[in-house]
């Protein structure tokens, strides 16, 4: 495009068409990319002012169309949707494939012992405690007596099934007890997300018509988003921690992975990542970041304000449901 052409150039308009799988996931193959994790803080500033600059219409003779899509692609994998302040970097969707590799591989390796069990949960959730409040609809305030109350919570939750399940399946075949660290996620997960994003759940969630025109606050769309929320990161994690566990198991039978134990973990994370470089754009992908609901399903009260304002004109709101 001329300099001219790019002067109209809409940064925010989607490269990928948003209302399929492939376009989405095109989409968070691009800003999950892990290497933007590596860039200086200084890079990621001189991509948001560009990003800023083009939105305002004032954009420097010779910038190409490459250069902004390059910004864009930097802004939205370190500054959040909502409030466009840059997000701490192990919260990011671009280091879910490192911080995440490293913790599940570790996970895996380590299920046989309850210290070991209880500690790699531990930092499980805390970890996923971080990418939770990272990345949530910043338009709902969260005090930090919540978030301290969440965390402890998903942690609990975690330990407890981890714990349980890791005594109940003593006597059940080896994989079985493999499969503990996936159910001790899949249950935190069910717990950290909402408890993280409870004032979405108590307050409602900003809903607005196509055109970004705020029309008030729904529970019921709350739910709807933090339920696609919790699909998606138990479906992220699911891969890696079924189908490797199987894998691993195969292989340990082999005499040269017998001599080789202390590898055993490095090899678990190094695999854990091949999933995830995957799944990670994937799960992501299953629902549009932008929900929208029909107005007949929301709650009676915002249904009627909306009919009563708008007429039959507004059929769907709209809403940013987290990732």
């Amino acid at each position: 495009l001329t300099t001219m052409a790019l002067s109209s150039f809409d940064i925010d308009a989607p490269r990928w068409d948003q209302s399929t799988f492939m376009g989405r996931l095109k989409h968070f193959f691009n800003i999950t990319d892990c290497r933007t994790a590596l860039l200086p803080d200084s890079r990621l500033d001189e991509a948001k002012a560009l990003v800023e600059s083009c939105r305002a219409g004032a954009i420097l003779p010779g910038t190409t169309e490459e250069q902004l899509h390059y910004a864009k692609k930097l802004y939205d994998s370190a500054f959040h949707p909502d409030t466009g302040d840059r997000m701490n970097l192990i919260g990011r969707m671009s280091f879910q494939v490192p911080g995440g590799m490293a913790i599940t591989g570790f996970m895996l390796q380590f299920y046989r012992t309850v210290p070991a069990v209880v500690f790699w949960q531990w930092v499980n959730q805390s970890f996923n405690a971080l990418v939770n409040y990272t990345n949530r609809n910043a338009a709902s305030p969260i005090t930090p007596k919540q978030i301290g109350v969440a965390y402890i919570t998903a942690t609990s939750t975690a330990l407890a099934t981890a714990v349980g399940l890791n005594l109940y399946t003593k006597k059940a075949p080896p994989l079985v007890a493999r499969w503990v660290p996936f159910a001790a996620v899949a249950a935190a997960n069910c717990v950290n997300i909402p408890m993280m994003r409870q004032q979405e759940i108590l307050n409602g969630i900003a809903v607005t018509d196509e055109n970004g025109n705020k029309l008030g606050h729904s529970t019921k769309a709350a739910v709807k988003g933090i339920t696609q929320v919790v699909i998606s990161r138990i479906t992220m994690a699911a891969p890696g921690m079924i189908v490797l566990p199987i894998i691993m198991q195969r292989l340990e039978k082999y005499k040269f992975m017998q001599r080789i134990t202390f590898l055993h973990g490095p090899i678990q994370v190094m695999m854990v990542g091949v999933f995830l470089i995957f799944m990670v754009p994937a799960a992501c992908s299953l629902f549009p970041q932008r929900c929208s609901m029909a107005v007949s399903k929301l709650e009676p009260e915002l249904r009627d304000s909306i009919v009563s304002q708008y007429g039959d004109k507004v059929q769907r709101v709209y809403f940013n449901k987290g990732l």
